[in-house]
């Protein structure tokens, strides 16, 4: 295989990432782990640890790549490091969210706080929300085997798809 041929298929592969679509179900191990699919980790470019925090306006907690993280980092480093608003913003983000490493097979640990504040208690379900995922109770979500067609023409419409 020549250079360049390889080098397309490097890149195409980079292209894909960060891309994180559909829906796994997983049961939480008696130690209140879960499984991120390798799907998804590849498509985050198997990152050693993960960001989680509480959604500002639903009931479901975020699950943030570290490269998206970085993405928001930047940009929080263009303030002025002593900023007062921008620092009290700061506190309560990272007072509500945690940094969390994945083990050798893909599972992380969610605190308990973060997941009573979900109703996580035997099962995540995880969606794919393009640049994150979102783990919910999968009793707050429609079933896995229907499609709602309305609510998939107000997102595609909302986001200009």
């Amino acid at each position: 295989m020549s250079k360049k041929v390889e080098q397309s298929a490097v890149e195409a592969k980079t292209m894909r990432t960060n891309v994180l679509v559909g829906r796994y179900d997983h049961a939480l191990d008696p130690k209140k782990r879960f499984t991120i699919p390798s799907e998804w980790r590849d498509a985050m470019g198997s990152p050693n640890y993960v960001y989680v925090m509480p959604d500002p306006s639903e009931k479901c907690l975020n699950l943030i790549p570290a490269a998206e993280m970085e993405t928001r980092l930047q940009k929080l480093r263009e303030k002025a490091l002593f900023d007062p608003q921008c620092n009290r913003a700061l506190q309560v983000i990272g007072a509500n969210a945690d940094q969390l490493t994945l083990d050798v097979q893909g599972r992380i640990r969610v605190r308990d706080k973060l997941l009573q504040f979900a109703n996580l208690t035997t099962t995540v379900a995880m969606v794919g929300s393009v640049r994150m995922i979102k783990l919910w109770d999968p009793r707050a979500l429609a079933p896995e085997d229907r499609i709602e067609q309305a609510a998939l023409a107000e997102a595609l419409k909302e986001v200009g798809f």
